[in-house]
């Protein structure tokens, strides 16, 4: 990936001959999106969408060099606010001229054609090496930019009969995406490439309602609507379950932190017991938008509306910005899917609910109208009792699936269809359990969505003519129960704190009681002495003693002050070393905290009332969403807020008044060499890892340090390289092009860390 900066001369994109790991993904802006801002006030440009007029990065836009405005906000029902760059900026009434694409592509074209040469060159040759081990090769087609590209690279790469493409149809997609493939789809099939469409048998009207909506914690959809149905195309296709292939996909690194951390080939990653090869990877926007100019492909009208990705209509993972420009570029289109969430939630505040993001942070189904309620758990007379009324599928096919169960079980069938599955409670932590619920959970609530069946390679799940479980072909690899809780549907519908489903560990940890700079003070002084002497009332000691305790200040059994406590008070208990490290113990141990940080945006102001919604979200009750909102101005007070610049927040104490989690200061590098080993052992002894895997801690029972601080990737990597000189003891971190490893020293501990702040 080369750097690139703008081109005042042609008005476009210029590469350099310097290689660059991060990119800015700029993109072009066209004379549609630019009179929805509201440019057309201030400057004069003719209203046409052929070639585009100025630049994006984010929500910077750039003529010819120049930053000449700023967008902010904006969400699905409100425009985002244009603010023009009045210092250096471009003077009221100047005429703008277009990107000059000819002489654009003129000056990138050497470095180009060397990466589009090296490009294609890596895809024949790993088609070489494949081709006769596999059945077959495609290119999973989306019709957004990055698989306009990525086809036609494959095209010059490889011969037109190695290879197909199938286009997922979510049926969720743009308009104009639609337009895109039609116009792919009769190129192909001009040149003789075979051309597919995946679709599930599921419309989206159906799977809303059965499912809910998809949420950034529950995405269903992917699988449902895009993967599974390629899966089952391309079986179709070859006529043969068992197939293994290769997809050629054009994900790149610089779309999000995840994937970042992907590789150009790899096999189980996209698809189970399938290859792929991230052929454009390493590619930037710039990269991408140059080539697409360069060599006349087609471009989705999407992208000259504002949307700054193709995809679905309605989509959890968007920003509030994207949302805007999707609604106003398809505004019936959207509200379909708008509707869907409405008709089957029970928030009686539906615009809030859709706004605010109670349906992106939706975890399970009690915002549903019709939740999962037909599966019930508990533990009676040492017996375990699995209960299922009006079972969608039979568990009797899905039990075949196990093949010998690891433990005894025993199911009775009443009159009217309930099931009554019966096993001893010693069984049920025990791993094969998870496997045997997971039965149940589809006989409760399966709809035939398709991703069992695509999970099978054996062929053996079929629901045509009825669902059935072919025992001869079924070799009990569990792939279909290789999904969270067995079953999407039951796994989005589930009730918390019902049918063994446990409600997380209570948030609402200080109940309107958070700590005060005084109370530490005192603290400080005699931490011994306070503990057993003090003023406060009851409340008041009960919940600053479980800060003291998460804090690792004060011992839980013994409620005395720790030996962590002398090192604070030797660093100085009112610095930001001190509350660095402090702020670390804290968001391993106390519940609320890690909610601040792993829900609270860096330098994003979030209101009172969101931050209560989004924690009612979350299975927090309405009292204690306001008590977690509350304590956190408390907990900016004290000097976690005041020196460590854990967060701030306005005084209005309204529901209007914002909180904003904000950048650490970082005084002291080992507070992060301390933060790093914490990770480590949370993680299971996870002591080598690589930069971006510390930049993105989804799903791990460790925080990152980047997430714990705010720290930006860039300096993240000087923290590391800088504590690889000084602490080399305790760490090793590489960083090369190629490379980039991160190596702690697995005979080292987080104390051995605290004890170079005692010496």
């Amino acid at each position: 990936m080369y750097k690139y900066e703008f081109d005042a001369e042609t008005g476009g994109l210029l590469l350099t001959d310097t290689e660059e790991r991060m990119s800015k993904e700029p993109r072009p802006v066209y004379a549609t999106e630019m009179n929805i801002l509201g440019f057309d006030r201030r400057f004069r440009y003719e209203n046409q969408n052929e070639v585009p007029y100025l630049w994006a990065e984010a929500g910077n836009y750039f003529y010819r060099g120049k930053k000449i405005a700023v967008v902010k906000g904006g969400s699905l029902y409100e425009k985002p606010l244009l603010e023009f760059v009045e210092e250096d900026g471009l003077p009221q009434g100047e005429t703008l001229l277009s990107v000059d694409l000819k002489a654009m592509a003129a000056k990138n074209f050497e470095l180009m054609e060397n990466l589009r040469q090296a490009t294609i060159k890596r895809i024949y040759d790993y088609w070489r090496r494949y081709r006769k081990k596999l059945d077959c090769f495609h290119v999973a087609f989306s019709g957004g930019k990055d698989s306009v590209v990525l086809l036609d690279l494959v095209k010059h790469a490889l011969p037109k009969s190695a290879f197909i493409v199938v286009f997922g149809d979510t049926r969720m997609e743009f308009p104009d995406t639609y337009k895109i493939v039609d116009e792919v789809e009769a190129q192909c099939q001009a040149e003789g490439i075979g051309f597919y469409r995946a679709a599930s048998k599921l419309l989206p009207e159906e799977t809303w309602k059965l499912f809910g909506a998809p949420s950034t914690v529950l995405r269903w959809c992917c699988s449902v609507h895009k993967a599974a149905p390629q899966t089952l195309k391309i079986r179709e296709i070859l006529n043969k379950p068992d197939f293994v292939g290769a997809d050629f996909v054009g994900v790149r690194a610089q779309e999000s932190v995840k994937r970042s951390g992907y590789e150009v080939e790899n096999f189980g990653m996209k698809q189970r017991g399938q290859h792929s090869h991230n052929s454009i990877l390493e590619w930037s926007a710039a990269e991408v938008w140059l080539y697409i100019f360069m060599h006349g492909l087609p471009i989705n009208e999407a992208y000259k509306k504002g949307s700054p990705r193709a995809g679905c209509l309605l989509c959890p993972m968007t920003s509030g910005r994207a949302e805007f420009f999707r609604r106003n570029a398809y505004p019936a289109e959207v509200e379909r899917f708008v509707e869907y969430i409405a008709d089957n939630v029970t928030d009686a505040n539906i615009d809030s609910y859709i706004n605010n993001g109670g349906w992106v942070n939706r975890r399970n189904g009690r915002d549903l109208k019709n939740p999962v309620i037909n599966y019930t758990e508990n533990i009676s007379d040492d017996y375990l009792c699995i209960t299922v009324t009006n079972p969608k599928t039979d568990w009797r096919e899905w039990i075949k699936t196990l093949g010998e169960p690891a433990f005894p079980y025993e199911v009775d069938e009443a009159t009217d269809g309930t099931v009554i599955a019966k096993v001893k409670a010693v069984y049920d932590k025990t791993p094969a359990m998870k496997i045997f619920k997971s039965v149940f959970h589809k006989a409760a609530a399966c709809v035939g969505c398709g991703v069992c069946e695509s999970n099978c390679r054996q062929g053996a799940i079929s629901f045509k003519g009825g669902f059935h479980v072919d025992e001869k072909k079924c070799v009990h690899c569990l792939q279909c129960h290789a999904i969270e809780m067995g079953c999407f549907v039951f796994d989005s519908g589930k009730l918390p704190g019902e049918g063994g489903i446990n409600r997380m560990q209570s948030l609402n940890t200080f109940s309107d009681h958070a700590p005060k700079p005084e109370w530490l003070k005192d603290f400080f002084v005699n931490p011994n002495s306070f503990l057993e002497d003090n003023n406060l009332g009851v409340m008041q000691v009960t919940k600053f003693r479980r800060f003291l305790y998460d804090a690792e200040l004060a011992d839980r059994k013994s409620k005395a002050a720790t030996d962590f406590t002398e090192i604070v008070k030797k660093i100085g208990w009112d610095t930001a070393t001190a509350w660095g490290l402090i702020l670390v113990n804290l968001v391993y141990n106390n519940p609320q905290i890690r909610w601040y940080v792993e829900n609270l945006p860096i330098n994003e102001g979030l209101a009172r009332e969101v931050v209560e919604q989004r924690l009612q979200a979350a299975e927090v009750s309405a009292k204690d969403s306001r008590s977690i909102a509350k304590s956190f101005k408390r907990l900016c007070e004290i000097p976690l807020g005041t020196e460590l610049h854990f967060g701030k927040t306005t005084s209005d104490g309204s529901k209007l008044a914002t909180l904003t989690r904000t950048k650490a200061r970082i005084d002291d590098s080992r507070v992060i060499l301390y933060a790093l080993y914490k990770f480590a052992e949370a993680t299971d002894g996870w002591y080598q890892f690589n930069l971006t895997r510390l930049m993105s801690d989804t799903d791990s029972a460790g925080v990152s340090p980047s997430k714990i601080f705010g720290i930006d990737r860039e300096e993240m990597q000087q923290f590391l390289n800088g504590l690889s000189t000084n602490y080399p003891d305790f760490i090793n971190a590489t960083f090369t092009h190629d490379l980039e490893k991160i190596s702690l020293v697995a005979e080292k501990t987080s104390q051995d860390v605290l004890n170079l702040f005692d010496r």
